[in-house]
């Protein structure tokens, strides 16, 4: 399995999708409940490959992701060519960037000492999307990158 499999929820959520993939396989869903009875090791395999497949479809499509901290954010910005990083550092010890009072104040006091910024960017290594994944296995959601294109406006400034 290249990426993780799907929860039981993203699963329902999904079951019209699932049905489509195991008809592309030639499985009808009377087969379908008898490899669950009778080869549970085939049909979660089968789990596995369409949720590759689906990781695959929406890493495929990520531009924008956003892990944010008590004290850090790192906003990402996946191009073709490269993944773009722009960090945020909160020295403010009283601060909370996940609460909408520490977000406030970030807002608010973006250009003072209390906080540090760095930008960078890196060249993707053999698989984009594995690249991708990664930073999304590290607690990164994917985002429209609002906030992203907040911050590359204000540091051109």
């Amino acid at each position: 399995m290249k990426y993780k499999r799907l929860t039981k929820e993203q699963l329902e959520e999904l079951h019209p999708e699932f049905i489509n993939f195991l008809a592309t396989q030639s499985i009808t869903a009377d087969e379908w409940d008898s490899l669950k009875k009778e080869k549970p090791e085939v049909a979660e395999d089968e789990i596995d490959v369409f949720s590759d497949l689906i990781w695959e479809g929406v890493l495929n499509k990520v531009e924008y992701l956003e892990n944010v901290s008590e004290k850090h954010m790192h906003l990402f910005h996946l191009t073709d060519k490269e993944m773009k990083l722009l960090s945020v550092k909160i020295l403010n010890p009283e601060i909370d960037l996940r609460t909408e009072v520490g977000f406030g104040w970030f807002k608010r006091n973006y250009q003072s000492d209390f906080v540090e910024y760095l930008s960078a960017s890196k060249a993707y290594g053999e698989d984009k999307n594995v690249d991708k994944f990664e930073i999304i296995k590290q607690g990164a959601v994917i985002t429209k990158g609002e906030l992203y294109q907040w911050f590359d406006q204000i540091m051109e400034h």
